[in-house]
C-alpha cells in the first residue's frame, strides 16, 4: 500500500509540470472544444476551451504502467484497453473539431468499432489470465463464465467507455469521479485475500495522472480531456475491473456514472413514448442538476463526495466477500 501511495504521488508530481506546455500546444494548433447547441446555454462559455487535454493523464499512464507490465505481462492488457479507446476517442475529437455543432462522430458509426474493440479487449484480458470466475456480492459464490467471459467483458468495457464519456460534461466532474473509482479498485486489490500488487500499482498510476490533469481541469477548466479521456478512462477502469473477481461491484463504485446513462435512456424513452414529455429538466443527469440552479462547482464536488462513499462503500463490500 505504501508503494502504491508513493507511486501515485511521483505520477503526479512527474506529470502536472507538462500541463501548461500541453495547454498552450493545443490553444496554438486551435483544438478547441465545440459545444452542442443542444446542451445548457451556460455551457457556451466553454467554447474553445483547449480539448484532447486526457493526453495528459494517458502519457503516463501508458510510460508508467509499461514500466510495472515489464516485470507482469498481464498488465498489458488492461493498457492496451485504455490506448485503443483512447484513440479512437482521439478520433472522434478531431471529427468534433470540424463540426460547429459539436457533435461530433455519429453514433451509429462509432457504437459498432466500440463493440468491436470491446469484444478483442475481452479476448485480450481473457488471454492475458483474467479470472473466468467472478464473485457475487453478499452471497459468496463463485460463478465460472468461461469463454463466456469475453462477451461480458466486452459489454462491461463499451457501457464503462460511454458512462464516463456521458459524465464527462462539468469542469472536473469525470476527472474526480474516475480518481475515487481507480483508487477503490486499488484498495480492494491490495488488501483484499487475493491481493495484487501490480493491478493495485496500476490503479495508482491511473489516480498519479488524474489528479495531475485535475489541476488544470478543475472550475474554470483550461483544458477538458475530450472523448480522448473520457472514453480511455472508461475502458481503463472496466479493465482493471475485470482483472478481479470483483468486478460485478464496479456498478456500485461507478453509480454515479451508471445513472448518467440510465437518465439518457428514461428521459429518451419517456419522450419518445409521451411525445415531447420529459422526465428531468435535461439529460444526463449533471445537467438537470444545473437546471434545477445548482451551481456548477457544487454539481461536482458533491459527486466527488458521493464517488468517494461509493468507493470506500465497494472496498468494504469486497472485505466481507
Amino acid at each position: 500500500m505504501i508503494t502504491a501511495l508513493c507511486l501515485a504521488v511521483a505520477t503526479f508530481l512527474a506529470t502536472v509540470p507538462w500541463g501548461q506546455g500541453l495547454v498552450g500546444w493545443l490553444q496554438s494548433h486551435k483544438i478547441g472544444k465545440q459545444i452542442r447547441v443542444d446542451g445548457p446555454p451556460g455551457h457556451q462559455v466553454k467554447r474553445g476551451t483547449p480539448t484532447m487535454g486526457g493526453a495528459l493523464f494517458l502519457a503516463p499512464v501508458l510510460i508508467f504502467g509499461s514500466l510495472l507490465a515489464w516485470r507482469t505481462p498481464r498488465l498489458w492488457a488492461p493498457l492496451a484497453v485504455t490506448l485503443a479507446f483512447g484513440m479512437l476517442g482521439a478520433v472522434d475529437d478531431l471529427r468534433g473539431l470540424r463540426d460547429v455543432q459539436g457533435v461530433g462522430w455519429l453514433a451509429r458509426w462509432k457504437f459498432p468499432w466500440q463493440v468491436l474493440l470491446g469484444l478483442a479487449g475481452g479476448a485480450l484480458l481473457y488471454l492475458a489470465g483474467a479470472p473466468s470466475t467472478v464473485l457475487v456480492p453478499f452471497a459468496g459464490w463463485r460463478v465460472n463464465l468461461g469463454l463466456g467471459y469475453i462477451p461480458a467483458a466486452a459489454f462491461v468495457i463499451v457501457s464503462m467507455a460511454n458512462a464516463v464519456n456521458l459524465n464527462d460534461g462539468l469542469d472536473g466532474l469525470a476527472g474526480g469521479t474516475s480518481a475515487a473509482a481507480f483508487a477503490a479498485f486499488g484498495a480492494m486489490v491490495l488488501t483484499g485475500a487475493r491481493s495484487d500488487v501490480p493491478l493495485g500499482l496500476l490503479c495508482a498510476v491511473f489516480v498519479g495522472g488524474i489528479l495531475a490533469f485535475l489541476w488544470y481541469n478543475v472550475h474554470p477548466a483550461r483544458m477538458i480531456m475530450g472523448d480522448l479521456g473520457a472514453l480511455a478512462l472508461g475502458a481503463g477502469l472496466a479493465a482493471v475491473a475485470l482483472m478481479t473477481e470483483q468486478w460485478l461491484l464496479l456498478p456500485l463504485v461507478g453509480a454515479l456514472f451508471v445513472l448518467e446513462v440510465v437518465s439518457v435512456i428514461l428521459q429518451v424513452g419517456y419522450f419518445k413514448m409521451t411525445h415531447g414529455r420529459r422526465i428531468f429538466r435535461m439529460a444526463p443527469l449533471h445537467c438537470h442538476f444545473e437546471q434545477c440552479g445548482w451551481p456548477e462547482t457544487q454539481v461536482v464536488l458533491r459527486s466527488w463526495i458521493v464517488a468517494i462513499l461509493l468507493g470506500l462503500l465497494g472496498v468494504a463490500l469486497a472485505g466481507i466477500g
